[in-house]
């Protein structure tokens, strides 16, 4: 019973440090979350597409991003598919990359493959010092893409990014749980601005 209790206790602390985290990030990132839907709402008007990508946990995200937009976000809506590819989906081709060329090109070399002026990258990396995610931010830069960079507090770190979401924590675990509540809003104000 006390091990309960103790577990107990710990889920408390991690719902209320998570829902304290998410009312910072009301006031640190609504802003830029709405620059970014701005963005990608440009982007899939005049025929763009959003190219995510990210590491680990920030994969499993960018891959559930582009499943929202390719399907949809809230049951009822009926919306056209809209073309978004997490980069990170097809195993043949990031294993090939990382084999081939080095890890750090996996996303940069799809970014070349499939990005074109117009587009969005959306990178996301809960460090904001993910090599391969900051290399394809770069590459889209230079190929003619907005870029969108979803992280956690990176402290004078710049991102080459057009519009930065910075979540204001270090800690991995509480980053992605906000990250996953950003890129929620923005499917809702994708769909909404659509």
């Amino acid at each position: 019973m006390a091990e309960d209790e103790g577990r107990r206790a710990h889920a408390v602390r991690v719902l209320r440090a998570s829902a304290a985290l998410h009312e910072a990030a009301a006031t640190a990132c609504a802003a830029d979350i709405a620059a970014a839907a701005g963005l990608v709402c440009g982007a899939l008007k005049s025929g763009g597409q959003v190219l995510v990508f990210g590491n680990g946990g920030s994969a499993a995200d960018a891959q559930h991003f582009a499943a929202e937009l390719v399907g949809r976000f809230e049951a009822g809506r009926t919306r056209r598919a809209l073309p978004a590819l997490a980069l990170s989906s097809d195993p043949s081709v990031v294993t090939a990359l990382g084999n081939d060329l080095g890890f750090e090109q996996v996303f940069a070399r799809q970014v070349e493959a499939y990005g074109r002026p117009g587009d969005v990258a959306l990178g996301i990396t809960t460090s904001g010092t993910s090599a391969n995610v900051l290399a394809a931010m770069r590459t889209a830069r230079d190929r003619g893409l907005r870029v969108v960079a979803l992280t956690g507090r990176c402290a004078g770190q710049s991102m080459p990014a057009d519009v930065h979401v910075a979540v204001p924590e270090d800690r991995t675990p509480r980053v992605q749980e906000v990250h996953v509540t950003l890129l929620h809003i923005l499917c809702e104000l994708v769909e909404e601005g659509l």
